[in-house]
């Protein structure tokens, strides 16, 4: 178990490092929609620029879910579904005009919101939409989010004809006191129903995403989720930490007390105990919060020093120009990132009017690039080389990582950083030592606790 000293010392607001720098730091606080264009053209200029990782944000949902941190638009009117597809097609048109004509499609996620809120036929087209412009590579991976609630037999189907082979449950745990306190509710016998509709339909990848550290979670109530879970024998298990940012989000996270989560010691109790029975039962730990069988992608990647990470989370392909179509989506390439709109309304007017909806974004600079790969190594593989022309100071860095070096949980030989074993836990404090943004500001509550 990790020590409760370490979590008391360590348990601070920091970024999760799903892209460096992290969005409260971007430089661009208005992109112009052809200065993003040129950004994205000057990326392409080699092979694996040219294959593309697309994620589409499909941000429709017919309830909230109090504990959600994502980009949501909460309705039951599901005429919604055509203007919306008609946008994110329109927005791929106007986008391929940016991207070299040998363009390939290798990696394809939908994401919400809840992508299964649309019906079988508007899924169809969007998918025939963008596979019109670009084609897919013979290997890619198509997947896509599942509400256990709102799959049915026709989507899996239909996306399976499609390509898609990889589905994730959004599972969060099966406690009905926790379901209730999250609004959430969803038997294991739904759920294994549907598991087990996508495994007859031909989905050999599936995904199941518990969280730990929600409001009224208790120790053996998690476990028997884990234990359920483990019946059910998914390809991969994401065991994230919820992220309590009520301040960020509003509303949706305000519907339960604070003193209904469980203190940090138990929180990470929670995570130990969970990770002890995935390992005893064959999954490898992957990343931070990822579990696999040795036979996923994810597993092999992780053994041949390929695992990647993105606004997409962990993924075994690596691609140096991810393209978000959709409401918040956010776009990375070489050089820079930039996000779309963030409310629905506003994102369909600006592409009604033929304007791509970006708003927001950065430009890299040679340190920031330095810095992501620092930080991609160190959240992907838990060690990093410095380059003996590094761009870092030594000496700073030395003295940001002096403690966690001290308590055991870093070491530093020659040129290679490792976190260590210990250490596993303190990723995230790990790579904000690298973090230039925060060397002259404190993380103040703009971010989740880190343990």
């Amino acid at each position: 178990m990790t020590d409760t000293g370490l979590i008391a010392k360590y348990n601070i607001p920091g970024p999760r490092y799903t892209s460096y720098p992290t969005v409260p730091y971007w430089n661009v606080p208005q992109w112009e929609a052809d200065q993003w264009c040129e950004l994205i053209r000057v990326s392409q200029h080699d092979d694996r620029s040219k294959r593309l990782a697309l994620y589409i944000h499909l941000p429709y949902c017919d309830s909230l879910c109090t504990f959600c941190g994502c980009h949501k638009h909460i309705t039951t009117n599901h005429a919604v579904e055509k203007r919306y597809i008609d946008a994110v097609l329109r927005e791929w048109e106007l986008l391929s005009a940016s991207l070299d004509k040998g363009s390939l499609i290798h990696e394809l996620h939908l994401g919400g919101g809840t992508p299964t809120f649309f019906a079988p036929e508007e899924l169809n087209r969007l998918i025939d939409g963008i596979r019109n412009l670009f084609p897919f590579t013979p290997e890619a991976e198509l997947s896509f989010e599942a509400h256990p609630n709102s799959t049915s037999f026709e989507h899996l189907q239909a996306l399976h004809r499609q390509g898609f082979r990889r589905v994730s449950f959004g599972i969060q745990d099966y406690d009905q006191v926790v379901q209730k306190a999250i609004h959430r509710v969803q038997s294991f016998e739904l759920v294994t129903a549907c598991h087990q509709m996508a495994k007859n339909v031909g989905f050999n990848a599936i995904s199941h995403d518990l969280v730990y550290g929600l409001p009224k979670q208790t120790l053996a109530g998690f476990q028997d989720t884990v234990q359920r879970t483990l019946e059910l024998k998914p390809e991969r298990i994401s065991l994230y930490s919820y992220a309590h940012v009520p301040w960020i989000k509003g509303t949706g996270q305000r519907g339960y007390s604070e003193s209904d989560l469980p203190e940090p010691n138990l929180k990470r109790e929670i995570y130990e105990l969970s990770k002890q029975l995935l390992v005893a039962n064959g999954y490898l730990e992957i990343g931070m919060d990822h579990f696999a069988l040795p036979d996923d992608s994810l597993a092999k990647a992780t053994r041949e020093k390929k695992l990647h990470r993105n606004f997409m989370g962990y993924t075994p392909n690596a691609s140096n120009l991810l393209i978000g179509l959709g409401m918040s989506a956010i776009s990375e390439c070489t050089f820079g990132f930039a996000q779309n709109e963030k409310t629905t309304e506003r994102y369909l007017q600006l592409i009604e009017s033929d304007r791509l909806p970006i708003t927001r974004g950065h430009h890299m600079s040679a340190m920031d690039v330095e810095i992501r790969r620092h930080i991609l190594n160190l959240m992907c593989h838990f060690e990093t080389e410095l380059p003996k022309d590094t761009l870092l100071s030594r000496l700073e860095l030395e003295l940001q990582l002096s403690e966690l070096v001290s308590d055991g949980l870093v070491a530093w030989d020659g040129d290679t950083i490792r976190v260590l074993p210990k250490g596993i836990p303190f990723v995230r404090n790990c790579c904000m030592a690298f973090d230039a943004y925060l060397k002259d500001q404190h993380a103040v509550k703009r971010f989740s606790m880190t343990i």
